[in-house]
């Protein structure tokens, strides 16, 4: 019965952390961002959408961007490039009966 519970609660924790990867890289995405931006900048072209309008959602925009560009740039480590990292060991336990 434990191991069954360990492999319940080792495969829920992998289910959560591939769903906080998944939010973190959502939440740092700013291309949806600009992609509302630039529709609003064709509704105004169009005629549905004032100039004033478009004001106020371009500075909403822009902000939301600034904070996704400083969450990014402070207090992050650098990005490590492709074939700068290696493994060079690995831990492993084993709890329970040999059989």
């Amino acid at each position: 019965m434990l191991i069954i519970d360990s492999l319940l609660v080792g495969g829920i924790r992998f289910v959560l952390d591939k769903i906080a990867a998944a939010v973190e890289t959502e939440m740092n995405d700013d291309s949806k961002l600009r992609d509302q931006l630039l529709a609003g900048q064709m509704r105004v072209e169009l005629g549905e959408m004032s100039q004033e309008e478009f004001d106020e959602l371009e500075v909403e925009i822009i902000a939301r961007i600034r904070e996704i560009k400083e969450r990014q740039g402070g207090g992050q480590p650098a990005a490590i490039a492709r074939g700068e990292m290696k493994v060079t060991g690995i831990e492993a336990t084993f709890e329970g009966e040999e059989h």
